[in-house]
């Protein structure tokens, strides 16, 4: 099976469930968006909703993915950099419970959180302060820590450092590494455009993207961004929610359904639809039987609030799959 080496913002996630949608319009925050806040707006957010159920779970689109790939028995690593805190500590034994080899550097400031504000229906919209997060630079990585690994898993939200994201995909081609990219939003995918398409194009093997960011890349719906979003990668997915997904490799184009579930919280539907994907790959199975595994682990996730299952489910999931492969 190969090896799967992460790099994202290592974050907390404050889940926060709303019972409408007044609380997005106060704070100026578009819904089913990712907006980066100073440390005062976090501060006030969480203030504004602490009358509404929460509760903390380590996070990170990226962190996310690799926990789930853990989880699955996979051998995983994570690159991220958080604080000198409690939550700092947090995310740290949270990775490492889950077998994941973290190398996180340590930072004076505190460590990033993203308040995701759960809407009727289920839509997230987050809220982040990457606090010690965006603190990682091209200078903290050690191309030692990418020897043991086959592929390597980035989230788009470090696009915003970009030399960081040119230097880690250097250091990863020059380990004959897989390269996977998540667009992850699609206000981060418009800002930073002309960039994700330079990355795209020189470095990236594997691109996953939802309706919203394959439209913000391409300008198309999903049918045509996959043929305009494959020519620049090897392998292209696009996440459509209820609908399924869609895979293409060269000429070949597969339509992957859903599983039928109790839809409570969409967060980490996408990461962890990413942590199926990947696992059918490491272990050399056909696209259609990752693109289920990560039907399978999208549907499973969207059953709980947050990202993070229980060991139970994860029992569960792990029969389904090891059926799957048989």
């Amino acid at each position: 099976m190969k090896r799967i080496l992460g790099i994202g913002n290592a974050l907390v996630d404050v889940m926060t469930l709303i019972d409408n949608d007044n609380i997005l319009e106060i704070f100026s925050l578009p819904k089913g968006s990712m907006q980066l806040v100073d440390g005062e707006k976090s501060s006030l957010i969480k203030s504004g909703t602490n009358n509404f159920k929460r509760n903390l779970v380590s996070g990170g689109s990226a962190a996310n993915t690799i926990h789930g790939l853990a989880m699955l028995g996979v051998n995983t690593g994570f690159i991220g950099s958080i604080g000198k805190d409690d939550n700092g500590d947090f995310f740290e034994k949270d990775m490492k419970i889950a077998g994941v080899k973290t190398f996180l550097t340590r930072r004076n400031s505190v460590t990033g959180t993203a308040v995701a504000l759960i809407s009727p229906g289920s839509e997230r919209t987050f809220a982040t302060h990457l606090g010690a997060a965006v603190e990682l630079e091209s200078d903290d990585l050690n191309p030692d820590n990418f020897k043991d690994y086959d592929i390597l898993y980035l989230e788009g939200y470090l696009i915003i450092n970009k030399t960081l994201v040119e230097r880690t995909c250097k250091i990863a081609k020059n380990n004959n590494m897989i390269i996977a990219l998540d667009l992850s939003s699609y206000n981060v995918v418009e800002a930073k455009l002309e960039d994700f398409k330079e990355i795209i194009e020189k470095y990236v093997d594997i691109v996953f993207a939802n309706e919203d960011e394959a439209k913000s890349f391409t300008g198309f719906a999903p049918q045509e961004a996959l043929d305009k979003l494959s020519m620049l990668c090897d392998i292209a997915v696009i996440k459509i929610g209820s609908k399924g997904s869609l895979v293409k490799r060269n000429e070949e184009v597969i339509k992957i359904g859903t599983i039928p579930v109790q839809c409570i919280d969409t967060t980490g539907a996408g990461d962890l639809y990413s942590s199926g994907f990947l696992y059918g790959y490491a272990n050399g199975l056909s696209l259609e039987k990752c693109g289920l595994f990560g039907s399978i682990l999208a549907g499973h996730v969207i059953e709980i609030v947050g990202a993070r299952m229980d060991e139970i489910r994860w029992k569960k999931i792990m029969k389904i799959l090891k059926e799957e492969i048989q």
